[in-house]
């Protein structure tokens, strides 16, 4: 009897396992695709969107051109995932059955329980966000005057804070908008936890495209139009956008298997299979513990663990033994703006670990085609490349 193996998720987790399991299931399975948006997004570049939204089209690919076509595509929100009926429940009603389940859906952005946060900020999670942001950045800017700047703070200075900054500044220069922007960050530094070079060459160009950086003191409230830092400081806003972290997706919480009793993040061995031996999971829906660490929740992580999810759906098919996953961190790209700062990159021999310049900006432009290139082709990955 045909096996039924269903992938939750079409961003790097989801749509990667797909491509692997397409390429490694012979007849032994029917494989069904689910997703609430009809298109792959190539996340860690849709803060582009903020300064250019015709960026949009080199950054989403459609389902249909990723997918073999014997794959079946289910558009819906999953809501419920229920391990004993072996079922996938749809925010519309209808339900997916499954013989194998691989659950990466990704996450939420985490709000903390701050006062008013959740209602008042945006969010960067999907293509719509980065629209919306742009939508927003640029009505404020237009509103406001060269004496009464338009004031944009972005909450969290992780990777995706510091690129939003980045983006909204180069807005700001594009346009000679009349903006204001500064960068929160609870904790000391700017890119948390990380080495302090690559921590001083971030501030550095983020102070070059005049991003104010206030790090040190947690935001503990936020109502209509200000945002309230530590117990003195009040900072006035007319757009939010908040970064500062993720947690499990509401359907992860009714999944029966051992997970994270706060994050609802799912537990997942170094195989990717959870508590259900009948269920995977991988990406930022799952916490993937390693040398007693949990792998960091990025795209190169995910990518890198689609393949061997794939590969052992496969083998539980098949009645084979388990691969075991190892994360090779290969480095860090992060943009700000037009430049870029590169850490530890895999490969790049007689430079040193920290760099800028034109060699950064050509790698996180390359690491983001290489992906392209993986789901759409060369075609589409040499389109996209000039606006990395």
């Amino acid at each position: 009897m045909t096996e039924d193996v269903v992938v939750l998720g079409s961003g790097y987790a989801g749509t990667g396992t797909v491509l692997s399991l397409e390429e490694r299931l012979d007849g032994e399975a029917d494989l069904t695709w689910v997703s609430d948006v009809d298109h792959h997004l190539v996340l860690h570049e849709a803060h582009r969107v903020i300064r250019d939204p015709s960026i949009r089209d080199r950054i989403r690919f459609p389902v249909a051109e990723i997918k073999s076509p014997s794959t079946r595509f289910v558009r819906g929100y999953v809501e419920e995932v229920d391990v004993d009926e072996r079922t996938v429940r749809l925010a519309d009603g209808s339900t997916v059955d499954y013989d194998y389940l691989v659950v990466g859906f990704g996450s939420r952005t985490a709000f903390f329980g701050i006062e008013g946060l959740e209602k008042y900020s945006l969010t960067l999670k999907s293509l719509a966000d980065a629209l919306e942001i742009h939508d927003a950045v640029k009505e404020a800017a237009k509103a406001a005057t060269r004496d009464d700047p338009a004031q944009v703070v972005v909450g969290g200075a992780g990777l995706s804070g510091i690129q939003s900054a980045g983006e909204i500044a180069e807005f700001r220069e594009r346009h000679r908008a009349p903006v204001d922007v500064h960068l929160v960050e609870g904790l000391d530094n700017v890119f948390p936890n990380n080495d302090p070079v690559v921590q001083a060459k971030l501030r550095k160009l983020l102070e070059a495209r005049d991003v104010n950086i206030m790090t040190g003191e947690f935001v503990g409230e936020v109502d209509e139009d200000t945002v309230y830092i530590g117990e003195e400081t009040e900072l006035g806003y007319d757009v939010l956008l908040w970064t500062g972290g993720i947690t499990g997706r509401a359907a992860a919480s009714s999944c029966g298997v051992d997970k994270d009793d706060r994050s609802h993040r799912l537990n997942s061995a170094r195989t990717f299979r959870t508590s259900d031996p009948r269920v995977f999971a991988l990406g930022d829906a799952a916490l993937v513990e390693q040398d007693e660490a949990v792998v960091p929740p990025t795209a190169q992580a995910a990518w890198q663990a689609a393949e061997v999810a794939g590969e052992n759906v496969a083998r539980a098919i098949r009645g084979q033994p388990m691969t075991e996953w190892t994360y090779e961190d290969k480095g860090t790209l992060i943009s700000v703006g037009d430049e870029a700062v590169a850490h530890n990159v895999v490969g790049v021999r007689n430079a040193v670990e920290t760099f800028g310049g034109p060699v950064a900006e050509t790698l996180k432009k390359s690491v983001a085609a290489r992906w392209i290139n993986t789901v759409a082709g060369p075609v589409a990955a040499a389109r996209a490349f000039p606006d990395m």
